[in-house]
């Protein structure tokens, strides 16, 4: 099932232009043959559960990973036939965290400045500038182990931004923090989107975060199931589902496994879809002595994911084999 919103071809505001790109690694298809573009200044969501192929697509446009075929292009620079000159437009903050601790949060930045040749005349000028922006102007100085885990991802955002890119990936950027930092996250992204006109592209599990983004691409099995803002989504795939949460493992394992296909297991939650009054009724007098809780829910984009993947969307990081890619241990970001 797609929407069709946004797929690629030679569209002149794309700021991001992926066509029928593949990828394998043995056996596992990685990616089968993913089309979309991205609009400038747009602020674009890949969604999919671990697996889906969300960090090999990252990898192959920050040319990090070549693909088997197909092609993509950052602001009309093709990323396998040019790979340094599309890296000068993009910046990436990766999941796993790639700060040297060891300086201050001003020299990471000028470090960063210097690997990419941010001319002198411009540099100092251009950290201060983004330490304001995330607001870390008053800790410049500090070391970068003192910082809070929230301060340090924000740190990585005005890393990113330092050479004066124009497309920003964020791999999974709020993994590990707490509610208030990752609602600053998203504020600061939002505020640089508005001040630079940046292209955004980030991956996530946390559904709520989906909501704020202008589109959603729901990818899984390395294929583009829909693609939409929210509430296209919502309105032509989201389905109303029962909310149940179990007493005990036991009754969810009985619950799971009485509706089959239909029931989804989300943390600790069990998600029903496709429910109509009968199912409400059958459901309490079957298992009402066995819940605390019970809700029927309107549309949302949980239960697009729900009917796209038949899985509930899971806040947890990447898999052994999508970390095995991660971005930090490649190094990608620092090549010039």
């Amino acid at each position: 099932m797609n929407t069709g919103a946004g797929q690629s071809g030679a569209n002149p505001t794309a700021m991001i232009e992926v066509t029928n790109l593949a990828k394998r690694y043995g056996e596992t298809q990685a990616l089968g043959g993913v089309s979309f573009s991205v609009g400038r200044g747009e602020l674009f969501a890949l969604l999919g559960p671990n697996g889906a192929g969300k960090t090999t697509l990252l990898s192959i446009l920050c040319t990090i990973l070549r693909p088997d075929s197909g092609s993509a292009a950052i602001a009309g620079i093709d990323v396998l036939r040019h790979p340094l000159r599309a890296r000068r437009n993009i910046g990436v903050v990766f999941q796993e965290p790639s700060l040297d601790d060891r300086l201050s949060v001003e020299e990471n930045l000028r470090f960063h400045a210097l690997a990419y040749g941010v001319p002198l005349a411009v540099r100092e000028q251009r950290i201060t500038q983004l330490l304001d922006v995330v607001e870390l102007s008053d800790v410049r100085e500090r070391l970068v182990r003192t910082l809070s885990s929230g301060m340090k991802r924000r740190l990585e955002i005005a890393r990113a931004l330092v050479h004066n890119s124009r497309v920003l990936f964020l791999d999974e950027p709020t993994v590990g923090l707490d509610a208030q930092s990752r609602e600053r996250i998203w504020f600061y992204l939002r505020r640089l989107q508005e001040l630079r006109g940046l292209t955004i592209v980030v991956t996530t599990h946390y559904i709520e975060e989906v909501e704020r983004c202008d589109r959603v691409c729901v990818v899984d099995h390395g294929k583009v199931l829909a693609m939409g803002s929210p509430d296209e989504l919502k309105h032509t795939i989201g389905r109303e589902y029962l909310r149940v949460r179990p007493k005990n493992s036991e009754a969810k394992a009985e619950i799971l496994a009485h509706y089959g296909e239909r029931a989804a297991s989300s943390t600790e939650d069990i998600l029903i879809s496709d429910v109509s009054e009968d199912d409400v009724e059958d459901f309490l007098d079957r298992f009402g002595r066995r819940i605390r809780s019970l809700d029927v829910e309107r549309p949302s984009l949980e239960s697009v994911f729900l009917t796209l993947t038949g899985k509930a969307p899971r806040d947890q990081a990447a898999s052994p084999r999508e970390r095995t890619l991660s971005f930090a241990k490649q190094g990608g970001e620092h090549t010039r």
